[in-house]
């Protein structure tokens, strides 16, 4: 029989109870911050050589809520291109950006780097032609979002210092699927946080009590054992039977709720993940480079995805149009060979779908692209760069949402928006975004 003091098992609960508690996730927090821009696509760009001693942008005291507003914004729109560390994933990485280049000349840069491009700013010149020339998109956001970015590649260099390891910024690597969710999903986790908060008060309170109970009970085992006993065979009274509290029903319980919930919470983020692919980048039956023909070749998209402007769908290219130019161009070719075979046999190429939503949400490409300008780079990343084709973006709820919330309406030369614009510039100040115009309903997308 093993035999502690009571001291001992107060010691042991308490470590207990301070081990108990678990992070609770902020997945399902996302979709209702406004944490997306319109672009899935690089944010700041900064990792030239010859870095700016003084001058840089100090953002000063990090403020946690300014923090949390460019982390969701960097995840969402700068981690396909950008890490937080000195990683080269297409643009440079972003460790000490702050330290750089003046705050000022980042506010231009991120809202409209192809006009600091043009302005004849070396800096920006030189970043430019050392990365390809590979065009980062404008963002519109305001001073403070574009703060918040900043703040929070600032606080996880501080991070990175504190703990001796360092933040990486992308969760795409060049292989195949990457477990992570880019976007924010699902509903608020702050009545689940309250549940477990409560549980674990009923918790403590369940494990005070029984400590009491074996205690009292411990007294009077042990005065009944001096009564039959000698006094120099007494036990201590302040001892308790461990395997006695292990085997009581209130212990059995509290940790019967213990593990339910930590069962539960497991099995919440799991869900999370279901049907999120993002970093997925198959094999395909014939080895297609977009680098080579939409980078290198500058061929448009649309001129092989043909549905993109007038369908649902953008289509999968047939092998017809492939023929356009392998009819006499690298006819030798192994891989070209292949669309030959095809075609002599009669049989389609099984390409292998990269970007798959489910079948209860609705997405039109030419809702997008063609009434609402929006580059195929938003959403499916540099496709120009990329020798396979891979999921860069999360396409989860959650993220399309927040895309919704931050985009403006292409209302250029579009009457259909004119009163539409006129009555929301009669209470709002702020530019006609998607989501002024049903972009949040569910039945835009569900039905």
């Amino acid at each position: 029989m093993h035999l502690i003091r009571k001291s001992g098992i107060f010691t042991v609960l308490l470590a207990f109870l301070s081990l108990g508690f678990f992070p609770i996730s902020t997945r399902a927090q996302e979709a209702n911050a406004p944490n997306q821009g319109d672009s899935t696509a690089t944010t700041v760009d900064a990792a030239a050589d010859g870095a700016v001693a003084a001058g840089g942008a100090q953002p000063g005291a990090l403020d946690p809520e300014q923090i949390e507003l460019g982390k969701g914004l960097y995840s969402n729109n700068c981690a396909q291109c950008h890490a937080v560390t000195n990683e080269v994933i297409i643009g440079p990485g972003l460790q000490g950006i702050n330290e750089r280049r003046p705050e000022a000349w980042l506010l231009n840069w991120i809202k409209n780097p192809t006009k600091v491009v043009q302005s004849g700013d070396q800096y920006a010149v030189d970043l430019f032609n050392k990365y390809n020339k590979t065009v980062m998109p404008n963002f519109a956001y305001s001073d403070a979002q574009i703060r918040g970015i900043l703040a929070y590649v600032k606080s996880t260099e501080a991070g990175a210092a504190a703990g001796g390891a360092s933040a990486t910024g992308s969760q795409v690597p060049a292989g195949g699927p990457v477990a992570t969710g880019g976007g924010g999903d699902g509903i608020s986790s702050n009545l689940f946080i309250i549940v477990v908060v409560a549980l674990l008060v009923v918790l403590v309170l369940v494990l005070v009590v029984l400590v009491l109970v074996v205690s009292m009970l411990a007294k009077v085992a042990n005065n009944t054992a001096v009564a039959g006993v000698g006094s120099a065979e007494k036990e201590p009274t302040d001892q308790v039977d461990l395997a006695k509290v292990t085997k009581s029903t209130p212990f059995k319980a509290g940790a019967a709720v213990l593990f339910l919930l930590v069962a539960g919470k497991a099995s919440v983020d799991g869900m999370y993940d279901i049907g999120v692919t993002q970093g997925y980048a198959p094999k395909q039956p014939i080895a297609y480079s977009h680098k080579l023909h939409a980078g290198q070749y500058q061929i448009q998209c649309r001129y092989c995805h043909t549905g993109v402007n007038v369908a649902k769908s953008a289509n999968i290219p047939s092998a017809n149009i492939c023929m356009n130019c392998h009819g006499v161009i690298k006819k030798e070719s192994p891989e070209i060979q292949k669309i030959y075979a095809a075609i002599e046999q009669n049989r389609p190429i099984e390409w292998v779908r990269v970007h798959n939503l489910p079948d209860f949400a609705y997405f039109n490409h030419a809702q997008h692209v063609n009434v609402g300008g929006v580059q195929c780079q938003q959403c499916h990343g540099e496709i120009q760069n990329m020798e396979v084709v891979q999921q860069r973006s999360s396409l989860t709820m959650g993220w399309c949402i927040d895309c919704h919330r931050q985009t403006n309406v292409n209302a250029a030369g579009n009457e259909y928006y004119d009163k539409l614009v006129a009555g929301h510039n009669d209470y709002s100040k702020e530019p006609l975004k998607v989501q002024n115009i049903g972009g949040l309903e569910c039945s835009k997308c569900h039905y």
